[in-house]
């Protein structure tokens, strides 16, 4: 199957049996395999196995580079199965070989203290701002407002959205925001001459609040430090009443490019 323009139609997967599920949607026009993609359908097949939860959390290992081209294969560990945490381990396999481990929780709703101390920044109105292509990322609308880094080429805020109508599952839109969280690196505003920000080597992140990926959601990326061929920095995103939605962490190569 050709890639879609729709988001939905891309994190879909076909249960082979129990806890096996496989990808539906590949692409021959993309030249490398997006991780957020991965991690997305990663927890979308955990998702299916723990019906009436919600994620709270989610820790991958970005392990190889995947085909864009083949189906990949999401194998589910039931971990634990509580009354108010359910834990599961999935394993993307492509031709044999782990492209991302990733370990999951899932919360049954609580009520309680809702309380927030980072504030959302200055990014303008994003129905006021100019349209932002993102090539890799399929059916995501994205705004771009100014620039921390203004000396770089750096995106590192970004405000996007799924300009489709999402149903109200709040792990699927955990998985539209996943999916987005991958898109950009939050260490282009440390790369110098000899240095370069690359891959992705684990990624984090903690859901809040709940999101819907359907309206303008703020992506702001802060590098925090970069040490022996590693960089690792934080982001946050909000809602448009700068609400905190979720936080999340990656660690990525940095390295001279030659």
């Amino acid at each position: 199957m050709a890639i879609t323009t729709s988001l939905r139609a891309l994190l879909e997967l076909e249960e082979i049996e129990e806890d096996l599920f496989r990808s539906r949607v590949v692409s021959s026009e993309l030249h490398h395999l997006y991780g957020g993609q991965v991690a997305a359908q990663a927890l979308w097949a955990a998702g299916r196995t723990a019906p009436g939860l919600e994620p709270h959390s989610l820790h991958g290992y970005f392990l190889r580079a995947g085909d864009p081209t083949k189906q990949i294969v999401f194998r589910v560990a039931r971990d634990r199965d509580g009354r108010s945490y359910t834990a599961r381990r999935v394993v993307a396999i492509q031709d044999g070989e782990v492209l991302l481990n990733l370990a999951c929780s899932f919360h049954a709703l609580e009520a309680g203290m809702d309380e927030q101390v980072p504030q959302a920044p200055d990014a303008g109105d994003p129905f006021e701002l100019k349209a932002f292509s993102v090539p890799l990322m399929v059916g995501i609308e994205c705004r771009l407002p100014r620039q921390p880094f203004e000396a770089t080429h750096a995106t590192t805020r970004l405000w996007a959205r799924c300009p489709e109508a999402l149903p109200d599952d709040p792990t699927l839109h955990a998985c539209v925001l996943t999916y987005l969280s991958d898109i950009f690196n939050g260490l282009w505003g440390l790369e110098g001459a000899e240095t370069r920000a690359g891959s992705s080597l684990d990624h984090a992140v903690w859901f809040h609040r709940p999101a819907r990926l359907d309206d303008f959601v703020l992506m702001d990326l802060v590098p925090v430090t970069v040490a022996r061929g590693r960089g690792w920095y934080t982001g946050s995103i909000f809602d448009r009443s700068g609400g905190l939605l979720a936080s999340l962490s990656q660690e990525t190569l940095f390295r001279d490019p030659r």
